[in-house]
Formats: structure tokens, sequence, C-alpha cells
């Protein structure tokens, strides 16, 4: 990277699914985001971002929340300002848990589940989770602050057979 480049700065992760199916419970699908400590990245998060929640200092918020997936395209979004995070934040972890409320359901049992991660008008990653069809949550992408350079991204596509809560403490476990 060349001293010029500042790196991700604001980016939008949105989430897509189609409803269930009329007469069962409904698919509820949500975006989690962990922020670890720049000295201990794969620790505990310090905060986690979820619905009902953001961080601390405002700089990761989700702003749309489904709790069907009913809606014209990506129904659910939170915005990281990465740029933003305090020196102490080296790493951001984002991730998406199934809610377990109507029995067991994994990303396969999902009709037209998808993710995106943009930055302005540039997709950084878009994913259908296939890789992760037997999942009941999984881990999409990984900031990792690089020095002066700003922060980086890279797909970090897991699967795990944990529920939201569970899927919490493992977000900082996540790794290539």
């Amino acid at each position: 990277m060349s001293g010029l480049n500042k790196g991700v700065g604001k980016v939008e992760v949105t989430l897509r699914w189609d409803p269930a199916p009329t007469g069962t419970p409904a698919h509820d699908l949500d975006i989690v985001a962990g922020v670890f400590a720049a000295d201990d990245p794969h620790g505990a998060p310090v905060h986690l971002v979820h619905f009902g929640s953001r961080s601390p200092d405002g700089t990761i918020t989700l702003h749309r929340d489904s709790r069907t997936g009913q809606g014209f395209g990506y129904d659910e979004a939170m915005t990281l300002e990465l740029d933003r995070l305090a020196p102490r934040y080296g790493r951001v972890v984002v991730g998406v848990a199934i809610q377990q409320g109507g029995g067991r359901l994994t990303f396969g049992d999902i009709a037209n589940t998808g993710v995106r991660v943009r930055e302005g008008y540039t997709d950084l990653l878009v994913s259908d989770f296939a890789d992760v069809q037997g999942a009941l949550s999984a881990t999409v992408v990984e900031f990792t602050r690089d020095g002066a350079e700003g922060w980086t991204y890279r797909p970090l596509s897991q699967g795990f057979d944990a529920g939201p809560q569970d899927f919490a403490a493992l977000l900082g476990s996540a790794r290539p």
C-alpha cells in the first residue's frame, strides 16, 4: 500500500433474505459486529453491536432491522465508521446470526440469503452464504487497523453451529 492510501473508511453492511413460507414462524436474521482491542484482537469483544444497540461512541449503528425479511432487496443495514474508531480498537468482525425461536434454522433453510459490504457505491464483498449452508451463524468480513494506512478488510466466511448468544462469544475466534 502506498502512503497515500486512506484504507477503508465508512462502510455499510446490508442483509437480505426471503420471508418464511405462509403459516410458518418468521425467519429473523441479524447483523452482529464485534469490536476488539488492538492489544487483544482475538479475545473477547470490547463491545457488540446488534439489534437494539449501537457502539458507545456512535461509530457503528444498526439503522435498519428486519424481523421477517419482508421488503425489497436488502432489509437490514449496519453502518461502520471505521475511520472514527479510537486507536485502542484494532479489529472489527461482522457476522450474521439466525434467531432460533421458531426451531433450528440454517442458512440453507432460508431462501435468497445475501450480504453486501459497501463503501460508497463500491461493493467490497457480496455473498450468498453458499459456503456455510449448514451453519446457524457465520462471520462475513473482518476489518483490521493497518497502522498509518488506516483500515483494511478481508472476507472472513466461517460458519458456526451456534445461536445468536453463543455466536457473540465466538466472533473473536474467527480466523482464516
